[in-house]
């Protein structure tokens, strides 16, 4: 399903090309982007411009963020923000579901809810002594707040985030919070994970494209950009593009490296 239908970038007069991110190439010639697929990826070499524009539509959308302070308020998203004020989005369906999520952010997010556990079974712990000479009625209902808390967390992230390898952890994520006809903005989430762990996030993107949701994903991953009847669009030259799959560089270079990776390593 397409929820989010186009972005598109306002009238240029008060745009300075010396201020990032208008001193991208990419963001100067952005015109009118069309969302046709339910996976679209932003392709492209490091400082090409996909991240920026991703972390543009989350702030113009208002996403939720996981992990990270809100859109809103996130300091590292400051020129971000004022950007993002260029951008006109047309929806097929406005949505407050789904979420934001940049690969680096799942640390603080797993730190986060560990902590949050942690003074969750404190703050159990101390009620019988608080409520000495209280009512056991009293006392159940004090434990009541503290121990669903605990429950909630426990059904959603199992033993929690922190129980297993990163990549297991990043996925259990995945899973717990994908909901469908949710709009998901997703940069380079292929970076905590495995070869064969790609697969899984590719096993639950299909399952997740099938319940309505939408994701525009930044990715290098030739395996992640794989997904079937996805749209990939080239950030590599000075206007953002169209691209097949097997134009990619990143595919005819990792195809060309792993055919005779001596041909690359006798040069190191």
């Amino acid at each position: 399903m397409i929820i989010l239908k186009s972005i598109n970038l306002r009238p240029k007069e008060s745009q300075s090309p010396v201020i990032f991110p208008f001193n991208l190439p990419v963001i100067r010639s952005l015109g009118k982007i069309e969302f046709t697929s339910s996976v679209t990826f932003f392709a492209g070499e490091n400082g090409s411009g996909k991240s920026t524009l991703l972390e543009a539509i989350a702030c113009a959308a208002g996403s939720i963020t996981v992990g990270s302070e809100s859109v809103n308020t996130d300091k590292s998203l400051a020129a971000i923000r004022e950007f993002s004020k260029h951008l006109q989005l047309s929806w097929q369906k406005r949505t407050r579901r789904g979420f934001f999520l940049r690969a680096e952010d799942f640390f603080g997010y797993a730190k986060g809810l560990n902590q949050t556990q942690q003074e969750l079974g404190s703050d159990l712990n101390s009620v019988d002594h608080e409520y000495i000479g209280r009512s056991q009625e009293a006392i159940n209902l004090a434990k009541g707040v503290y121990s669903g808390q605990m429950h909630e967390i426990k059904r959603r992230y199992g033993n929690g985030l922190d129980s297993g390898s990163h990549g297991e952890n990043y996925l259990a994520l995945f899973q717990s919070r994908f909901v469908p006809n949710g709009l998901y903005l997703l940069d380079e989430p292929e970076a905590p994970l495995s070869p064969m762990r790609q697969l899984a996030f590719l096993a639950l993107l299909k399952g997740m494209v099938a319940q309505d949701a939408q994701f525009i994903i930044a990715s290098h991953s030739p395996i992640i950009m794989a997904f079937p009847g996805a749209s990939i669009l080239s950030f590599d030259s000075s206007q953002i593009h169209r691209i097949d799959y097997n134009s990619l560089e990143h595919v005819s270079f990792t195809r060309s490296f792993l055919n005779n990776p001596d041909a690359y390593l006798n040069h190191l």
